[in-house]
């Protein structure tokens, strides 16, 4: 079988959609298929065009047995509707235009949370009359009227309409949470055509290490008790309140034992670090992103890792990856989220939950963390056990096996899990 993916973020981009993607694609690959990606230059999240890349109109490359058409797109740093827009229609009109020269496919996918990738894989799965498969990653376009980068009802019903259009074209829908799949039988669509393959974390990338010396003294870190965010710093994120929590932890006896680290970009990375600066917070580390070769160094920084998102019943559907990464490294986690993320944590009894975009209590589940060794090595031990049951290349299995049912082959030897599985 011959898969056509479409994504607008692959590696060396290092977010969440980048990793996935690729770490699927691998495991295809490895199971003797063949895997095309039809993506962008890389350039996320500043808008720049990483080194040794030029956006150009077609250039292909081979990552780890997986062949990757890039095509060119309008390039903006991720900020502002209008010209993110622009960005994915650019890419959505160059990507159909390229994927008649890729020959002989028998399976399309289009991931969210965009709609724009999905737009494109269905029109080529049209063209080339094959089965298209919609990769649910986010609640889109709902959670970009929650943050408020759009406010006009008209393009928000259109977009709706599309929406619904393409989940009922796909012959199945790939969801990341059973909440995703709860909220889309609610607006009509058949439970039967939608599987869950949550997120998960590549073991053999994301595993217990030894704290890096050179990298502790670098950020002064020898000592502290270091709680970190790394991932995208967004709209959704919430950030703020890592920040009022850490303004408000060197005012407490013995605060000064603490660091929070920020790795990564964003929309916000430019105000956190003016409001970090404005509040004199000499225990707030701000990083720019890093290759992904080093990010794992990074991570084991950390003494807790910090997920957090605004508070809105939107955000209790999502799962964020980073908590299985947290997973994988041994990482208490304490996370803003409630929902299903917080059930996962909750049940699998891997760090504290708090309420979102309350500074006081993360500080508080913070000092529970540090002040108890005991409490931080239950954690410690039950996140590696966890993991396990989030392996990147069980799910990608997992996902094999419902893309051999839509383009009707026999289910793969390596799909020992039923396409109609529901995750754990």
């Amino acid at each position: 079988m011959h898969i056509l993916f479409f994504t607008d973020n692959f590696p060396p981009e290092v977010n969440a959609p980048a990793s996935r993607t690729f770490e699927h694609c691998r495991e295809w690959v490895r199971a003797g298929r063949e895997v095309t990606v039809i993506t962008c230059v890389p350039n996320f999240p500043r808008g720049t065009v990483y080194e040794g890349y030029r956006n150009r109109l077609w250039q292909t490359e081979v990552i780890d047995g997986i062949r990757v058409v890039r095509v060119w797109s309008y390039i903006t740093a991720n900020e502002g509707f209008a010209f993110r827009i622009f960005d994915y229609m650019s890419y959505m009109a160059t990507a159909v235009v390229a994927a008649p020269f890729v020959r002989n496919i028998d399976l399309v996918i289009g991931t969210s949370p965009h709609l724009f990738t999905a737009c494109a894989a269905y029109a080529v799965s049209r063209i080339k009359r094959v089965p298209f498969v919609f990769e649910l990653r986010d609640l889109w376009p709902e959670s970009i009227k929650v943050v408020g980068a759009i406010s006009s009802g008209i393009v928000l019903r259109v977009l709706e309409r599309i929406e619904l259009f393409l989940y009922r074209r796909a012959a199945y829908i790939v969801a990341l949470t059973n909440a995703f799949k709860e909220k889309h039988v609610s607006r009509g669509i058949p439970p039967e055509k939608i599987k869950i393959v949550s997120n998960g974390v590549d073991r053999g990338r994301f595993k217990p290490c030894k704290k890096d010396p050179e990298l502790e003294s670098r950020y002064a870190l020898e000592g502290k008790f270091v709680a970190g965010y790394i991932g995208t710093h967004g709209l959704a994120h919430g950030l703020s309140t890592v920040l009022k929590a850490a303004d408000c932890m060197r005012n407490l006896p013995g605060g000064d034992d603490y660091r929070f680290l920020f790795l990564g970009d964003g929309a916000m990375k430019s105000a956190l670090t003016t409001d970090a600066a404005d509040l004199n917070l000499q225990n707030v580390v701000l990083i720019d992103s890093v290759p992904k070769s080093q990010v794992v160094a990074y991570w084991a920084l950390l003494d807790a890792s910090i997920i957090h998102l605004r508070k809105n019943a939107l955000f209790d559907t999502v799962v964020p990856s980073k908590l299985f990464e947290s997973m994988g490294m041994g990482i208490p986690v304490v996370l803003g989220i409630g929902g299903e993320a917080a059930k996962i944590v909750q049940q699998e009894d891997v760090g504290l939950v708090f309420e979102p975009e309350n500074a006081e209590a993360l500080c508080d589940v913070l000092v529970q963390i540090s002040r108890s060794p005991d409490l931080k090595q239950r954690f410690r031990s039950n996140c590696l056990k966890a993991s396990a049951r989030y392996d990147r290349k069980v799910l990608a299995r997992r996902m094999l096996t419902i893309l051999d049912f839509a383009a009707g082959e026999p289910p793969t030897q390596m799909g020992a899990v039923r396409a109609t599985d529901e995750g754990r």
